[in-house]
């Protein structure tokens, strides 16, 4: 078992003496410091934010944690206030509209600084899964200039890694006969995509996908069941978002949790409630500050992701820190009756159906439940709606009144929302997942 390709890179890129998480901790109080006096000094909103604070007595992480968090409707509010460099110098900016209503968005801004540092993390990240002689196939957005598959590439092309980007899954057939022209045996994509994909087309993970990348929305393990086809296709994690800079963590070979991005970014776990730090091993909110960013930082910014701190050190050997993949989004939740109904419960129990291509679920105010399955044409219908109803009434102890009903897919559900990012909602707005 090799140490993750990331410790290394960071220890080369950090100076740092030796391996060490105290050394490592050092390091990024250093960089916390110069960030908080380069936001207050540089950005409107952190001058505002941070007038109160008398920065000289940030000395320690424990003081570091009496910085007040920054969320996503700070940035939906007026991304221009977190700009520190002057227009002219801005060399990318990523809108990203995360509900589809007016207004609802958010600008993040990046120098040509910052996409660099994405594109040296991305060339480790890729290193733990990928070595010479392999061909990757990414199916992200990557026709514009500093979009992920872009970056990507770019970074797969300073580890002489061929690399051919694809955009989102559209075509089944176009992307199946690139994959065999190719000689394609890594693919770098969204889960739901990448598990329709393998759904219609066995034979090209048979004959030559061996790797996979997932990216950009949280992994059910049932969806990695799907896609390792008993061992044969190892199913890495990536752990990213945007406002990071694209990437934050990859696992290692040992696929046990991420290896995280620690020389770019500070990260913590919270309990959302108190806003005060959860111990190791216990789930909380995930938290990072960035530690180079030019263009725009962001202090103590809360993800609404779910996740934690593994205790136990990885089997690959690092000093790293291991957090654990991350388990949905807070907000993907409702409570009926007192017991919470998450998405992932449901992803992990319809998602282990492999005659399920997709699904959405809506959950009324009356307390019911109604699953809409997009099914292959092969499937036993009658013996699919049986196990469901027994597994989805036993997982959540009858609280629910469910109903379900199917649609044969028809070629056009590789495209759907669903597929690309999954979300819930309640009341007459559909569970989109």
């Amino acid at each position: 078992m090799h140490v993750t390709p990331l410790e290394d890179w960071i220890i080369e890129r950090t100076h740092l003496a030796h391996k060490s998480q105290e050394a490592l901790r050092a390091y990024q109080l250093e960089k916390l410091m110069h960030t908080l006096a380069y936001a207050k000094d540089k950005s409107r909103f952190y001058n505002e934010k941070l007038k109160e604070t008398d920065l000289n007595s940030i000395t320690s992480l424990g003081d570091f944690e009496q910085i007040p968090f920054t969320k996503p409707s700070d940035i939906k509010h007026n991304a221009h206030d977190f700009l520190c460099v002057s227009a002219h110098e801005v060399e990318r900016i990523v809108t990203l509209n995360t509900s589809g209503t007016t207004g609802d968005e958010k600008r993040i801004f990046f120098t040509h600084e910052d996409l660099e540092e994405t594109i040296d993390f991305f060339q480790y990240g890729m290193n733990c899964l990928v070595e010479k002689g392999d061909k990757v196939m990414v199916l992200l957005p990557g026709s514009s200039y500093g979009s992920i598959g872009d970056l990507l590439k770019k970074a797969l092309l300073r580890s002489n890694i061929e690399c051919v980007v694809h955009g989102l899954l559209q075509d089944i057939e176009k992307v199946a006969a690139c994959i065999e022209e190719q000689h394609i045996n890594c693919i770098v994509g969204i889960p739901m995509q990448v598990r329709y994909l393998s759904l219609m087309k066995p034979e090209l993970f048979e004959r030559h996908i061996q790797k996979v990348l997932l990216s950009t929305d949280y992994v059910p393990d049932a969806l990695v069941k799907t896609l390792s086809r008993n061992g044969t296709c190892k199913v890495f994690n990536h752990y990213g978002m945007t406002e990071m800079g694209y990437g934050g963590g990859v696992e290692c070979e040992c696929l046990n949790g991420y290896h995280l991005r620690e020389n770019h970014l500070y990260f913590e776990i919270i309990d959302p409630e108190t806003g005060k730090l959860v111990r190791d091993g216990e789930y909380g909110e995930v938290v990072f500050t960035t530690l180079n960013r030019q263009a725009m930082p962001l202090i103590r910014y809360k993800t609404g992701d779910i996740a934690r701190f593994v205790t136990k050190p990885c089997g690959c050997g690092t000093f790293l820190r291991t957090m654990e993949k991350v388990r949905g989004r807070m907000e993907n939740k409702v409570n009926i009756k007192g017991h919470e109904v998450h998405l992932k419960d449901l992803d992990e129990i319809i998602l282990n159906y492999d005659a399920v291509m997709d699904y959405s679920a809506q959950c009324y105010e009356e307390k019911a439940l109604h699953v809409r399955l997009i099914v292959s044409k092969t499937a036993d219908i009658q013996a699919l709606q049986k196990a469901l109803y027994q597994a989805i009434d036993a997982h959540f102890k009858g609280v629910l009144r469910l109903s379900i009903d199917f649609k044969e897919d028809d070629g056009s559900s590789k495209i759907t929302n669903s597929m690309i990012k999954r979300k819930l909602h309640i009341g007459k707005m559909e569970i989109r997942v």
